[in-house]
C-alpha cells in the first residue's frame, strides 16, 4: 500500500469521494489507490483515521492495521445496515484488506497489540514532538499533533480500560494541552510557535494582540475541582483560579461563550483594531492608543447608543474615571462581538441584541467596579461558567419563540396577521417594556408566553419549553403593524399624493367650468371663492385617512401603548371636527345660499361672518406650513426626531407615529436644492 504525503488537511478531509468500482484490481493491488480517498461522503469522519494509517504504514504496519480496524468499527457503527451510497462496497474492500494485514503484519516493539501501540505512541511523541516545537513550521507541527491525537484515540480502543501506562497518559495530556496552539485558523495563526508567520510580525497586529492580552486588575474567575477522598470517602471539592490568556477568555469564563466563538471573535477584533491603527497618519504603529479604541467603540455601539436614547435609559458601556479606559472599552467591544457571534438567528433582531448587551454590560460593570451582583446585590462570586451557558440561558429561549412562529406560518400559507416574523419580534424591543423581561429573563413574561406547544429542535429548548407551558396568559400579539390585505393601502400609504391629485383636479374643474373658462378666471373673486372649497375636500380626505388608520391597525391595538391609541383617536376627532367646521365656515361666506349650503348656513346661526372661513383655512394650514418649513430644513427635522425634549417629543408624536426605525432619515439641503 502506497503512503501519501497529503496528511490530515481539512480541505482534503472534506472531499467527497466515490466508492471503488473495480474491487478485484484493488484487492490485488494492481492500482496504487489510497483507501482514505475511497471513503463515501456519509463516512467522512473516518478519513483522518485512514490518513494516519497511511502516514505510519512505513513506520509500523501493525499499528497502521490497528488504525484501519478502528476506522472499520467506526464506519460499521455509523451505518450498520450499509444503506449509504457506496458504503457496502467500501466496507467490503476494507474488511478484505484487514483480513490480509492481520496475517501479514506482526508486532515490532512488543509481543501484543496493546503494548505495541503504546510503545509506538511514546516513540512517536519523543521523536516528533519533544524538542521540535521551535524547529518545525506550524503547519508541520499541526499535522504531527493531529496524528498523535488520532493514535491516542485508537489506543484507547485497543488497550483495556485502566491498563494504560502512566507515561502514555502523561504524553497524551501534554499533546492535548499543546495541540490548541496549532489549531487551524482563518487568517491569524495566533498560537504559532517556532518560525513566526510574516503576518504576525506586523506592528499593528502585535499592538492589538498585546492590548487584548492585558488582563491586569481583572477579577479572575474560579473553577471548582472535585476529587475523591481517601478510603472511598465522599467527593471533595476545591476552588482554583482559572487561567486566562486575554480579555475574550475572561469574558467567556464570566458568561459562558463557546470556544469556537471566542476564537473567531478574537481574530475579528484584532483585525478591526489593526485596521483602525494602520489608518492613522503617524508612522509608529507599535502601540495601540485609547483614541483608536474609542473610535472603534463609537462605530460598533452606534445602534446601541441610538437605542438607549430612544428608550430614555442610561447606557451601560460607560467607562468610569480612575481606571484603564482602553481595557474597559475593549471589554465592552469584545462582549458585544461575542454576543453577536453566538446569536444565531437572533442576529436578525438588532435591538434584541442591544437588550442583551445592555444587561450583560451591567453585569460586567458590577464585576469590575462594585463587586456586587447587579440582580441580588450580594458580593459577586467570579465563578466560571460552562461553554454553553450563554447559548442555553439567553439565546435558546429567544430562539424558541422564533421556532414557534415559524411553525405557525404553515410553510408560508398562513395569513401574515396570524404569526410574527423577525421584524415583529424585534419591535418588542423598541419599547421600554422589554426591560420588564428582567435579567435573567423571566420565562413567564409576555414575550415568551404561547398558546400552543411546538416540539423543540434541541435539548436546550426543551427545558425552557416545559417552564413556559406552566405560564398563564395569552400569546403576545404582533406589534405596531398587522398586515390587512386591501387595496385601501394604496390610498393610506400614498395619501399625500392622492390628496394633491384630487384637490388639483377639483380646482382645475372649477376654473374650467367658470363663465370665461380661461385660466385668468382664477383671479375672479367668485371663482377664487369657489376654488377655496378644495380645503373642505381636503378635510374629508384627511378624515378618510384617519378612519383607515384606525380600521387597518385595529388588529394591532392589543399591543399598542395607550399613547399610540390616543393619537389615533385624537387624529380622528380633529379630522372629524375640521370636516364639520370648514363646511360651516364656507357656507357662511356664500352670498344668497341655496340647497345644502343653505342648510349649513342655518346651522351656523350667529356664526355668520364672511371672514370666518378665511381664518379657519389659515388655522387649518398651519400644520402644513410648518411641515413645509421643516421639509426645507432637514438638519432641524432630523434633530427634532432624535430629540428627547418633552415638548419636541409631543410635537413629533402628533406629527408621525413613534417608531425606532426611520428616524432622522432625510435628504440633506443640497440634495433638496438639486
Amino acid at each position: 500500500m502506497a503512503s501519501t504525503s497529503s496528511g490530515l488537511k481539512p480541505s482534503q478531509s472534506r472531499r467527497v469521494t466515490r466508492a471503488p468500482t473495480r474491487m478485484v484490481d484493488l484487492q490485488n493491488n494492481d492500482e496504487k489507490v489510497i483507501d482514505s480517498e475511497l471513503v463515501p461522503s456519509s463516512l467522512a469522519p473516518i478519513i483522518p483515521i485512514l490518513r494516519v494509517a497511511n502516514e505510519i504504514q512505513p513506520l509500523n504496519p501493525r499499528v497502521a492495521y490497528l488504525c484501519r480496524f478502528h476506522a472499520f468499527e467506526k464506519a460499521h457503527y455509523m451505518d450498520q445496515n450499509s444503506t449509504g451510497r457506496g458504503v457496502r462496497q467500501f466496507k467490503t474492500y476494507l474488511l478484505h484488506r484487514l483480513e490480509t494485514e492481520e496475517e501479514e503484519t506482526v508486532c515490532i516493539l512488543a509481543n501484543n497489540d496493546p503494548k505495541e501501540i503504546q510503545l509506538f505512541y511514546q516513540k512517536f511523541y519523543e521523536e516528533n514532538i519533544v524538542g521540535s516545537e521551535h524547529t518545525k513550521k506550524p503547519e508541520e507541527m499541526a499535522k504531527i499533533f493531529q496524528i498523535a491525537s488520532v493514535l491516542y484515540e485508537v489506543l484507547k480502543t485497543v488497550v483495556p480500560h485502566g491498563r494504560t501506562d502512566e507515561k502514555t497518559e502523561r504524553y497524551a495530556r501534554d499533546v492535548d494541552k499543546k495541540k490548541e496552539q496549532y489549531e487551524h485558523y482563518n487568517i491569524l495563526p495566533l498560537y504559532a510557535v517556532g518560525i513566526k508567520p510574516p503576518i504576525m510580525e506586523f506592528p499593528e497586529i502585535k499592538a492589538a494582540l498585546n492590548a487584548l492580552r492585558n488582563v491586569d486588575n481583572l477579577p479572575m474567575p474560579r473553577i471548582r475541582v472535585s476529587h475523591g477522598g481517601p478510603d472511598d470517602s465522599p467527593v471533595m471539592s476545591a476552588e482554583r483560579v482559572k487561567s486566562i490568556n486575554d480579555i475574550l477568555d475572561w469574558l467567556s469564563s464570566i458568561f459562558g461563550f463557546q470556544k469556537g466563538n471566542v476564537a473567531n471573535q478574537r481574530e475579528h477584533l484584532i483585525l478591526l483594531l489593526a485596521n483602525m491603527l494602520i489608518r492613522k497618519k503617524e508612522s509608529d504603529h507599535t502601540e495601540l492608543d485609547s483614541a483608536t479604541v474609542q473610535k472603534l467603540k463609537m462605530k460598533i455601539f452606534k445602534n446601541y447608543t441610538s437605542w438607549c436614547n430612544y428608550l430614555r435609559v442610561e447606557k451601560k458601556n460607560k467607562t468610569p474615571r480612575n481606571c484603564d479606559t482602553m481595557q474597559v472599552d475593549l471589554i465592552y467591544i469584545g462582549l458585544y462581538l461575542l454576543i453577536w457571534g453566538e446569536a444565531s438567528n437572533v442576529r436578525f433582531m438588532p435591538e434584541c441584541l442591544c437588550f442583551i448587551f445592555h444587561n450583560m454590560a451591567h453585569e460586567v460593570h458590577g464585576v469590575l467596579f462594585s463587586n456586587l451582583h447587579p440582580v441580588s446585590g450580594e458580593t459577586y462570586q467570579e465563578a466560571a461558567r460552562d461553554e454553553e451557558s450563554f447559548l442555553r440561558d439567553v439565546i435558546a429561549p429567544i430562539y424558541q419563540v422564533l421556532l414557534r412562529e415559524v411553525k405557525r406560518n404553515k410553510g408560508g400559507k398562513a395569513s401574515h396577521s396570524g404569526w410574527r416574523n423577525y421584524d415583529d419580534l424585534n419591535e418588542y424591543f423598541w419599547s421600554d417594556r422589554c426591560l420588564k423581561l428582567g435579567w435573567p429573563m423571566n420565562p413567564k413574561a409576555d414575550f415568551f408566553i404561547h398558546s400552543d406547544a411546538v416540539q423543540p429542535a434541541n435539548e436546550f429548548i426543551c427545558i425552557w419549553q416545559r417552564v413556559n407551558q406552566a405560564a398563564a396568559g395569552k400569546r403576545k400579539p404582533k406589534t405596531n403593524f398587522v398586515e390587512v390585505r386591501t387595496f385601501l393601502h394604496l390610498y393610506r400609504s400614498f395619501n399625500r399624493m392622492w390628496i394633491f391629485f384630487i384637490l388639483a383636479f377639483q380646482a382645475m374643474l372649477i376654473v374650467a367650468w367658470s363663465p370665461s373658462g380661461s385660466l385668468a378666471a382664477f383671479f375672479d373673486a367668485a371663482v377664487f371663492r369657489s376654488v377655496l372649497s378644495i380645503f373642505i375636500t381636503s378635510a374629508f380626505l384627511n378624515l378618510f385617512q384617519a378612519t383607515l388608520d384606525i380600521v387597518l391597525s385595529w388588529n394591532a391595538w392589543k399591543s399598542l401603548k395607550f399613547s399610540q391609541i390616543l393619537r389615533y383617536l385624537l387624529k380622528f376627532a380633529v379630522a372629524a371636527a375640521w370636516a364639520v367646521i370648514l363646511p360651516i365656515g364656507y357656507s357662511s361666506s356664500v352670498q344668497n345660499p341655496t340647497g345644502l349650503v343653505k342648510f349649513f348656513s342655518s346651522w351656523a346661526g350667529d356664526w355668520r361672518n364672511h371672514s370666518f372661513y378665511d381664518y379657519a383655512v389659515a388655522l387649518y394650514l398651519i400644520p402644513n406650513i410648518l411641515s413645509a418649513l421643516l421639509f426645507f430644513l432637514p438638519p432641524l427635522r432630523r434633530h427634532m426626531e432624535r430629540s428627547n425634549w418633552r415638548i419636541i417629543t409631543l410635537v413629533m408624536w402628533w406629527a408621525q407615529p413613534k417608531l425606532y426605525i426611520g428616524r432622522g432619515m432625510h435628504e440633506d439641503m443640497f440634495s433638496l436644492l438639486k
